[in-house]
């Protein structure tokens, strides 16, 4: 491969093949930050390349970004480094050009691939196949594939948040005193511990108090004692044991909740609730908005436990899992898969085992990996059954469950265990969004409403699709302002179809004809076959029929044309 100087339209033909890969299907992240640094560059803009502009214009970061201590621009130009080569290593490999982030660097380049001459020319991009629409519901593969990439961005929102805060923690104390001895034994259902403490001095804290232990009772993943921690703290012994504190805030009848690590007392998270976060009305979702950050195998403990290396039985191998979903290939799918065998031959019982070996063997079927040979459907639908079986409260049991079914088709039987799972555990938002996001889908729209803006509201950084289902939602049932509102959450750097959607009807609806004109612009640029033709796409997306009667009626309304 030579360094070469190509022109604009080659440039262009590469990146929108590279964006509709299956290889970037997956991160809508990488798309964004591709497509700027690939258009900035292009433009002739290349010196503005630079962390501060890209975390501002690209990741919706405030001007006081300090790229010294927020490291997000450097991971996601390395995750997009790491996509670039896989790409061009499979489907492009025969691509005549090839486009490299080189390292140290975020101005992209291009080197012309040799070995891809003579392999005919690049399908234009405004073929249909190569372009990305909106997402729907139904019995269908774009159903299942949707519900896969709404997990996906599940947990890469909740990882970034993890390792925000988990920024300053210093582990190296914790690390150096686990030289003196080794980690105690743990069982193969082993999982972070957590004890609760409290001196309930206040009505405030005992409100707290009760709301935490009804919410920490609901999460799979973790082992709640629902008590003082007793005993003399030891840094081995409690490398995984943890304690929720509550304490009074400095405000008066204000609550300070910290989470911290017993084995050497580090504060992992501090938040103080007002005393109208405490009101009755909102504390649930107070105590939603925090667990949804710190429990789940994405969430601030689990990545602690993987930051400080202590991670054993079944707590390891939900990080193994929640790796194969951050970054789905075989050879992270195979490490998963084969801990959780490990844990069946070890003894292991719990649900959780078999509800996200069950989805693993789904993944074999429809990703065509070689590990386990024997994967099936039917399989992978029995292991289902038999973790809900196991785990009769087990809400993590019952979305794989539920999963499972979008994937094969049985859309009722999905909304169903979906439904289930969230009624488990109202405590956990991206349960709450998942079946929310269902529930819009299949044209229940008053009932997934107050769900999703419950989880929109909850969240402080949350995947792009929850804010575009609040939209819908408000928008199906009549409610503008609010459905406006919503579309103000979808970052302006994505250009993906069905935002620009969202964000050109709101314009519409606002009077912003300047951006209005603009979106409309980028998305007959973007998607000139939606822009052609955008009732057949929302038929061939199984769009529910009223939906695709109103997003019409509103795109024709402001300036798609003839919508049909």
């Amino acid at each position: 491969m030579q360094p070469t100087t190509p022109a604009a339209p080659a440039v262009r033909t590469t990146l929108e093949r590279v964006l509709a890969s299956n290889t970037f299907s997956r991160s809508e992240r990488a798309r964004d930050l591709l497509r700027y640094l690939v258009e900035r560059e292009q433009a002739g803009q290349a010196d503005r390349l630079k962390g501060y502009a890209i975390a501002v214009d690209v990741f919706g970061k405030d001007t006081e970004f300090d790229p010294s201590t927020d490291a997000v621009v450097r991971v996601q130009a390395g995750r997009l480094r790491d996509l670039l080569q896989q790409y061009f290593a499979t489907e492009g490999a025969s691509d005549p050009l090839q486009i490299v982030i080189p390292r140290g660097s975020y101005i992209p380049s291009y080197v012309e691939n040799q070995s891809g001459k003579g392999s005919g020319d690049a399908p234009s991009v405004s073929e249909p196949p190569h372009e990305v629409e909106l997402p729907a519901v139904a019995a269908t593969r774009s159903f299942s594939l949707h519900i896969a990439l709404m997990w996906a961005a599940i947990g890469v929102v909740t990882l970034m948040m993890a390792m925000l805060f988990l920024r300053q923690t210093d582990l190296s104390g914790f690390i150096e005193n686990s030289r003196t001895g080794s980690i105690a034994e743990q069982g193969p259902d082993a999982l972070p511990v957590i004890y609760i403490e409290a001196s309930a001095d206040t009505p405030e804290q005992v409100s707290m108090l009760a709301t935490l232990r009804s919410g920490l009772s609901g999460f799979d993943t973790l082992d709640f004692i629902g008590r003082d921690f007793q005993g003399t703290p030891d840094p081995v012994a409690n490398a995984t044991s943890f304690a929720f504190k509550i304490t009074s805030g400095h405000q008066q009848g204000s609550v300070t909740v910290e989470l911290q690590n017993i084995g050497n007392g580090r504060v992992l998270h501090s938040r103080t609730f007002s005393p109208q976060e405490l009101s009755p009305e909102r504390i649930e979702d107070s105590v939603a908005a925090l667990l949804s950050t710190t429990n789940t195998a994405s969430g601030i403990i689990y990545a602690y436990i993987e930051q400080a290396g202590v991670q054993a039985g079944l707590t390891k191998c939900l990080l193994l899992n929640d790796d194969y979903y951050q970054d789905p290939r075989e050879q992270t799918h195979r490490a998963a898969y084969s801990c959780f065998e490990k844990l069946i031959e070890q003894g292991g019982k719990s649900p959780l085992i078999y509800s996200e070996m069950a989805v693993l063997d789904l993944q074999t079927v429809t990703s065509g990996y070689s590990y386990p040979a024997d994967a099936s459907r039917e399989r992978a639908l029995s292991m289902g059954r038999k973790a809900v079986q196991m785990g009769a409260t087990s809400s993590y049991a019952h979305r794989a469950y539920g999963y499972l079914n979008s994937r094969l088709g049985n859309t009722e039987e999905s909304i169903h265990w979906m439904r289930k799972a969230y009624e488990l555990n109202t405590y956990d938002l991206s349960m709450a969004a998942a079946y929310a996001y269902v529930l819009i889908f299949a044209g229940e729209y008053a009932a997934a409403t107050p769900i999703m803006a419950r989880a929109v509201d909850g969240s402080s950084a949350r995947p792009a699709w929850w804010d575009f289902g609040l939209f819908l939602s408000y928008f199906m049932q009549g409610d503008m302002d609010k459905a406006a509102n919503a579309a103000t959450g979808l970052n302006p750097a994505s250009e993906r179809s069905h935002y620009l959607v969202a964000r050109l009807i709101a314009a519409d609806h606002t009077g912003d004809v300047r951006t209005r004109d603009q979106l409309l612009t980028t998305l007959k640029d973007r998607f000139p076959y939606f822009s052609a033709k955008p009732r057949r796409v929302l038929e061939e997306r199984k769009y529910p029929p009223d939906m695709v009667d109103k997003l019409l009626g509103a795109l024709q309304a402001a300036g798609l044309g003839d919508a049909r």
